[in-house]
This record gives C-alpha cells, structure tokens and sequence, in this order.
C-alpha cells in the first residue's frame, strides 16, 4: 500500500485548454435530497469549484424552488429526476438523501454516498466509487471485518467498484488490489457536511474524466490540504473557496 502523494496522480490532473468549452469539462449531474439539501448544495459547489463545465442538480418539484433560491447562478437546476442528457459525464447520488423514486443509473462514472449506500446496485463496476465512513461501511458491507485497509480491500473485490473508506487516514482501494493511504488531513475535517464536499470533488473530477482510482486520490489529498490551508474554525462550506488556490499548484 501507498501513501497518497500527488505524484501518484498529478500527470493524470484534468488541466483545460486554451480553445475548451463547457461540454470538454464535463457535465456532473447530483440527485438533489428531498430534506437535507443543504447537503447536495455543499456537494454541488465543490463539484463545481474543482472544475466541472457544467453542474446540474435533479431535483423534485417539492424541492425545486429551495434549489433554485440557494444555489449560485452557475449551477443549473432541472425538477426532473429522469433527465437525460448525452454530455453527462458523471453523476452523484445520495449526499443528504435520494429524491423519491430516483433510479441508479451505472451507465456513466458515478459516486454512491450516504444514503446511496444503502441499497446497492446489485451490479456494480470500476467506474463507481462508494465512499463510506465507518459507520456507513459497517451497514453496508455488516459480514466484513479486519483492518480498515483490509476491509475497503475486501469490499473493492466482492463489489468490483472502488471505495473510498472515510476516516482519520482514508483507505482508497481498487477491485484490482491496488491501495492508497491518505494520511494528509487534519482533524478539522470532523465537521458536518465534510464528507459531502469530497464527494462533489470526487464526481467533478469524473466529470473531467481523470481515471476513477487517480480521481479518489487526488480529491482525498485535496480535500485534506484545503482543510490543512483553512486550519481551526473551518466548517464544511469553507472547503470549496479554498479549492482554487490549490488547484494553481497543478495549473
């Protein structure tokens, strides 16, 4: 196993160029949460901050005019969870809860979090990424046990998607047995609403198509070295203002 570094990842780190559209980088859809939406909209501007082209957030009518008042210009917002769309190149489901009646769909990269995990896809494939925590995982996946490391190994193999075991070192693991430690973090990443802007980075960086496995150790490091730059105070929405300066580093 390695320690995350971004040596592991940075030739692989979406960068534009001079004559890119919108569509080049990316169109990530989020499936909005019919209560918890505060959730969705950390994800949303994480998503979009870390460089997705186009971030759309599907929502229920109920839940539209919240979106569509507290969500920044650049986001669009659509009440219309079976949308479809050929330039979709990622989507998120689960941060803050699934909208009623919204259907997985593998078809494209995607990010299953929070309550995303708890009825999984019986089919699953190395274009997903389940990112549990803890407690998350042990619901999930109740018949496994070892180590972290061991366990997001068992479970990447059993399930033929990557997980992302959330904690204070993050375990990245790949069906195929490749495994990353992220030990670059700080304890002022235990907040609520962290958890749902890693998985916004996560699926903005599919949406750029940066490889699955390169996409979760990167967003982990990132994700650790913008809370690292904020330090004591931070809460969850700090995250996604801090992304621009670092991503200057990779430019």
């Amino acid at each position: 196993m390695k320690d995350n570094h971004p040596d592991l990842w940075k030739d692989c780190f979406p960068i534009p160029k001079q004559e890119s559209h919108k569509y080049d980088r990316g169109h990530a859809v989020i499936y909005g949460a019919p209560e918890l939406t505060g959730a969705t909209r950390l994800a949303a501007g994480a998503c979009a901050r870390i460089g997705a082209g186009l971030t759309t957030v599907l929502c229920t009518t109920e839940t539209t005019s919240i979106y569509r008042t507290t969500l920044p210009a650049h986001i669009m917002v659509r009440d219309n969870l079976t949308y479809r769309d050929p330039r979709i190149t990622a989507r998120l489901y689960g941060p803050g809860g699934l909208p009623k009646d919204c259907k997985i769909s593998l078809s494209r990269p995607a990010v299953l979090d929070a309550d995303a995990l708890k009825t999984l896809p019986d089919t699953l494939n190395e274009h997903t990424i389940l990112t549990p925590h803890e407690g998350e995982f042990k619901a999930a996946f109740p018949h496994i046990e070892g180590t972290a490391l061991e366990k997001a190994q068992i479970a990447a193999k059993e399930t033929g998607a990557l997980i992302v075991l959330k904690g204070a070192h993050t375990i990245i693991a790949h069906p195929d047995g490749r495994s990353v430690i992220n030990t670059h973090a700080t304890p002022y990443l235990a907040t609520a609403g962290s958890g749902d802007v890693l998985a916004g980075m996560i699926t903005g960086l599919l949406a750029q198509h940066m490889p699955p496995f390169e996409t979760a150790c990167a967003t982990a490091w990132l994700h650790g070295e913008a809370a690292r730059r904020i330090g004591p105070g931070l809460v969850a929405s700090d995250l996604p203002e801090a992304i621009p300066q670092i991503l200057r580093d990779f430019a």
